[in-house]
């Protein structure tokens, strides 16, 4: 094994949840030089062409990553990772034990992930889809989720982490998109499947976030859902609530030792963004992007699921 790539103890999680055939007629071979050639340009951020001869011809991993980020394949990986510690986590850190005591808080942040001048340039055509699979994420408000703000040409990464630092879900928009309007799109896609019969968790018991996310229909949105709002007041709302007076109403709890376990948010993004593809975007199709962001998030899982056995007796 070398650097960048999956021990044997992971691949043997994610293996069985491959797909089997490639075209009709014809079958796929070698999936772990393949994902292991996916993960090393994730890792260093090389172009495509310049993959080591190790994995094999470059377009092939290309095709390959660009195939399984558009029919869902990546994603249902991390799927089945989350739903198998959801099943087997000990902590209660995904989703609450059956007892009053303990709740599923998730932490909610953005990243800012400056794009490569070969990320510009996406013809404007849908993506090229497999015949038999689903769909590529969507971009409904700026062309490839590519925008412009104070750092430049950038994408923004909206995402909800566990109290582990795994990221749960995102959304990605244009760099100047804010923060506060996309705090309720990102809690729809909450959707954690259970091992077994039962419903999936599509409500968190509560949300940490920082002042960014204060807003009246953010606090109403949480408070119709029966979320427990866990996010700092910023200075201006402070100080236009008192210029009201008694119309200005109650400040809004604050748990201060639930907050600083928000921090949890940012190691997620500090793990995230050790893989170079993620830190600084080279994907010119959002949906690609999105798939770098997954297999990235798939590792993410497996160091904090696999326990790789020791070497001393």
């Amino acid at each position: 094994m070398r650097r960048h790539e999956l021990t044997d103890a992971q691949w043997r999680m994610i293996e069985p949840l491959l797909p089997d055939n490639g075209r009709p007629g014809g079958q796929w071979s070698d999936h772990r030089t393949v994902v292991n050639g996916v993960l090393f340009r994730a890792r260093t951020g090389v172009p495509w062409p310049d993959l080591p001869e190790r994995y094999g011809p470059w377009q092939t991993v290309y095709e390959r990553h660009r195939r399984w980020s558009a029919d869902g394949t990546w994603q249902r990986i991390l799927t089945e990772l989350q739903i198998e510690a959801d099943a087997g986590d000990p902590d209660g850190a995904l989703a609450r034990r059956l007892d009053a005591e303990r709740e599923w808080a998730v932490n909610i942040d953005s990243t800012s992930c400056r794009a490569h001048q070969h990320a510009a340039g996406a013809r404007h055509r849908p993506p090229r889809l497999p015949r038999k699979g689903g769909g590529a994420r969507v971009e409904a408000d700026g062309r490839e989720a590519l925008g412009r703000s104070r750092g430049g040409v950038t994408t923004k990464v909206h995402l909800l982490a566990d109290d582990r630092a795994r990221p749960l879900t995102w959304l990605t928009s244009p760099g100047q998109r804010g923060d506060s309007p996309m705090l309720v799109p990102v809690l729809e896609t909450v959707h954690i499947r259970r091992r077994g019969p039962g419903r999936p968790r599509r409500r968190p018991d509560r949300v940490r976030g920082d002042k960014a996310y204060s807003s009246r229909g953010n606090r109403a949105y949480l408070r119709r859902r029966g979320i427990k709002a866990t996010i700092a007041e910023p200075n201006d709302q402070q100080a236009n609530r008192r210029n009201r007076g008694r119309a200005g109403g109650r400040p809004p709890a604050l748990d201060k030792a639930q907050y600083r376990r928000r921090s949890a948010v940012e190691r997620c993004v500090s793990k995230w963004k050790q893989f170079r593809a993620v830190a600084s975007r080279y994907d010119k199709r959002d949906y690609i992007f999105n798939g770098t962001l997954t297999i990235t998030a798939i590792v993410i899982w497996l160091r904090d699921t696999v326990q790789e056995p020791s070497e001393t007796p």
